[in-house]
């Protein structure tokens, strides 16, 4: 039985303890001492790792050449070994490997797929070329010194059939209302690089999640005001805001939203404990869900994995 299609959206199969999890990685470089430690803490999750030989190769700013890295996600999607995929860091890159993706085969092989930061570019193009839904969560090497309530985060989106409910330490209403709509976004700069590409994403009725982390409030501003003459916001249901880490004081940051939006009915919600910050809770994107920004809640209607028929086979065939 392959993973079930809820209104268009692949919805990867759950993972079990045993499963095993494949790294990828589609940007920067990383040290080999983190990246062990962040494995040890996949394992510690129940999970077996597969760490596909190359995968430290570094060129320069990039964890090695565009088609070593674009070949790493294709490979892993193709394996029937490899029941998900996490990648091992952000910071730059992903963008340079779009055009080498095998979309038509990775829509045939819908499976989990974790990532932030530059890695939101992977997230959002996945979920709107191959309809499958993905994990706005950790990285691997930032598992490694991850808080408990990260890693709970993670091992509850992809491994349980909880409806999630995410909700923010210092939860902010900056507009009110309740919307509901599909979850979308990321880092809010690698979603502005996207914009007047081919790969640009759709915000049609979707509640738009945006975090970032050392960016100026001018930088913020200058971003959100070209997306906006870009036509992105016109039929946006709502704004969910993750963690703005080192992007000054966080009033300012929401000032620059609320007047960016003033003009703009929907709900906007603040504080979501998901990004760069401290903590990083898992965030399905791809997904229904509902933003109420008066209670300071995003919850999902269902599920963000299914179970299927073939998962226990596959565990004992293993």
């Amino acid at each position: 039985m392959a993973p079930e299609n809820f209104d268009s959206i692949k919805i990867p199969a759950r993972l079990s303890p045993g499963d095993t999890i494949g790294i990828v990685a589609p940007a920067g470089p990383f040290d080999r001492e983190t990246l062990e430690r962040g494995i040890g803490s996949l394992k510690d999750l129940g999970f077996e790792v597969f760490a596909p030989p190359g995968l430290l190769d570094a060129n320069g700013y990039l964890a090695g050449s565009d088609q070593h890295r674009a070949r790493f996600i294709n490979q892993l999607f193709a394996d029937k070994s490899v029941d998900a995929i996490i990648c091992a860091r952000g910071g730059y890159g992903s963008i340079r490997i779009l055009s080498l993706l095998d979309y038509q085969m990775i829509a045939a092989n819908p499976k989990v797929f974790i990532g932030f930061s530059d890695i939101t570019v992977l997230l959002t193009v996945l979920a709107d070329r191959c309809g499958l839904a993905t994990f706005h969560g950790p990285v691997v090497t930032s598992l490694a010194d991850a808080p408990a309530a990260t890693r709970d985060s993670l091992l509850r989106a992809v491994s349980s059939d909880t409806k999630l409910e995410i909700r923010g330490s210092g939860g902010l209403t900056i507009s009110p209302g309740s919307v509901a709509g599909i979850v979308t976004g990321g880092n809010l700069t690698t979603l502005c690089h996207l914009i007047g590409t081919p790969y640009a994403p759709n915000f049609t009725d979707k509640i738009l999640f945006l975090e970032d982390r050392g960016e100026a409030p001018y930088r913020i501003d200058r971003m959100l005001a070209h997306m906006k003459l870009a036509g992105c916001f016109e039929q946006l249901a709502g704004i969910a805001l993750g963690s703005f880490e080192n992007c000054g004081p966080l009033d300012d940051i929401y000032n620059i939203v609320a007047e960016t939006f003033r003009y703009k009915p929907f709900p906007i919600l603040a504080g979501l404990d998901v990004g760069h910050g401290k903590i990083n809770l898992t965030l399905p994107l791809g997904v229904e869900a509902t933003l109420e920004a008066d209670h300071h809640s995003l919850s999902y209607h269902r599920a963000a994995t299914i179970m299927t028929e073939n998962r226990g086979r596959m565990a004992e065939d293993r």
